[in-house]
């Protein structure tokens, strides 16, 4: 019997035994979808029905379940979204289901890392969402699916054995793109400011001129004002560079924080003065 025992034992730590590798019987699962501005992704494993009774068997009805096998299923968000009447962050969420007979209860949880349900607390859930289940044809392995999808709305979908329930999504993809839009529109007027910085550095003059007039037509700000400025000082045009210094002083003045440049703007001033 010894002899037996350490036989197995020494198969077991054999490197060939080590390496062997078989197919998982919940195998890993990602879905990844582009929504709008927003990227969906689900991790989960993927249980198969294998002939068993699933809701009321596997899975117990009426209480908290993994929405998966092994690890917790985890959803993540890379913009903000509303879930029922909350609003949810960009991040990892775990996902738990509460499946029922007329309805089930979604929850989407800060509790990201959990190994089943074991350890699941109420006291994290970030929205509660309850729907009624639908009957498909049937669904061999567990599936999720993001599906319906328009710039402004998803439906996640949870997929098994004859039942989907559905998580709606609200996105803020039109309320993100204004942003984005408005951030391209305000800052057009920085690639032409530092294509004028360049050039001054290397006493071109007159494209800096060129740069920092497209740059000010483009969104006037203290900083290219004062670009001009020196541009204009360094051409001997010392008047007209007093002139845009002041200006650049005053537009500065009314954002002090951003003003990082208003001690060399005042020194300009009082040297340029006396010129």
């Amino acid at each position: 019997m010894k002899l037996r025992l350490v036989g197995l034992l020494a198969l077991l730590a054999s490197p060939a035994f080590a390496q062997l590798k078989l197919p998982p019987l919940s195998p890993e699962a990602k879905i990844v979808q582009n929504v709008g501005l927003t990227t969906i992704t689900i991790d989960y494993s993927s249980p198969a029905v294998k002939g068993r009774k699933i809701w009321g068997g596997l899975v117990p009805m009426d209480k908290v379940w993994r929405a998966g096998a092994n690890h917790s299923t985890t959803i993540n968000f890379t913009q903000p979204v509303m879930i029922g009447d909350k609003e949810v962050a960009a991040g990892t969420y775990g996902f738990f289901a509460i499946p029922g007979a007329a309805s089930w209860t979604l929850i989407v949880s800060k509790a990201n890392e959990l190994w089943g349900s074991d350890e699941y607390k109420p006291e994290n859930d970030i929205v509660r969402v309850t729907v009624k289940p639908t009957a498909i044809p049937n669904r061999e392995r567990l599936v999720y699916l993001v599906t319906n999808f328009t710039n402004e709305t998803a439906n996640i979908d949870l997929e098994w054995e004859k039942v989907r329930v559905t998580l709606p999504v609200k996105l803020k993809t039109a309320e993100q793109a204004a942003a984005n839009i408005k951030a391209a529109v305000d800052g057009a007027w920085q690639p032409m400011n530092n294509a004028a910085r360049y050039a001054l550095e290397i006493k071109d003059y007159a494209n800096a001129l060129i740069y920092v007039d497209k740059s000010i037509a483009a969104q006037e700000t203290w900083f290219n004002t004062w670009v001009k400025a020196q541009i204009l000082s360094a051409s001997g045009k010392k008047a007209d560079a007093l002139v845009l210094a002041q200006k650049a002083q005053t537009l500065g003045e009314q954002k002090p924080d951003g003003f990082f440049y208003a001690a060399d703007v005042k020194k300009a001033l009082t040297e340029w003065k006396g010129k």
